[in-house]
């Protein structure tokens, strides 16, 4: 995962404009994937990603550099992303969204070829069904790639708590797909 160095956060704890552009240059990709991925929604993503990084540049003084900057930012990204989940009506599959999943899931080199509206269109399919932790949770180790450490950092959950919302949420998932032909 990608780190910024010690003089970088030192320069953002007093201020430095040059040196926030830096952490957000550094950092914005993986908030926009995670916000993307959460959120089903390109431009509530971009709302978020601009959300997370005001609250960042807010906080940053306080930051303790005990924890790493990018499980920092993840944990706040995280909760904005749930609060914005609550306070959103369910999502549901696009009529659409069934055919661009199935384009996908049916081409061999799909994963070069996703986009956001292909990512978009998997994740309401795939995600239909889940609570919002078991999204997070799913979201962050299955898709974003994080270690059981780190998800414990970012969202607070215990191992057990983790488990037991990705096996859930996988169980959701492979019904999902088992409904739709895929097993």
């Amino acid at each position: 995962m990608k780190q910024i160095s010690n003089d970088i956060l030192t320069r953002c704890k007093t201020g430095d404009r040059e040196a926030f552009r830096i952490l957000v240059h550094t950092y914005q990709r993986m908030v926009f994937s995670l916000s993307l991925k959460m959120l089903c929604d390109e431009d509530d993503a971009k709302d978020t990603v601009q959300d997370v990084f005001l609250k960042v540049w807010q906080n940053i003084a306080g930051f303790d550099s005990r924890v790493s900057m990018s499980t920092w930012i993840y944990t706040i990204a995280s909760h904005i992303c749930l609060d914005k989940l609550k306070k959103k009506r369910r999502m549901s599959p696009l009529p659409d969204d069934e055919s661009v999943f199935r384009e996908y899931a049916e081409k061999a080199d799909a994963q070069t070829e996703l986009e956001n509206r292909q990512w978009v269109a998997v994740v309401r399919i795939l995600a239909e069904g889940l609570s919002g932790k078991q999204k997070l949770v799913f979201t962050l180790c299955q898709l974003e790639g994080l270690d059981s450490s780190e998800v414990q950092e970012i969202t607070g959950l215990d191992a057990k708590q983790i488990k037991s919302n990705l096996y859930a949420a996988r169980q959701i998932i492979r019904k999902r797909l088992k409904d739709m032909g895929y097993e």
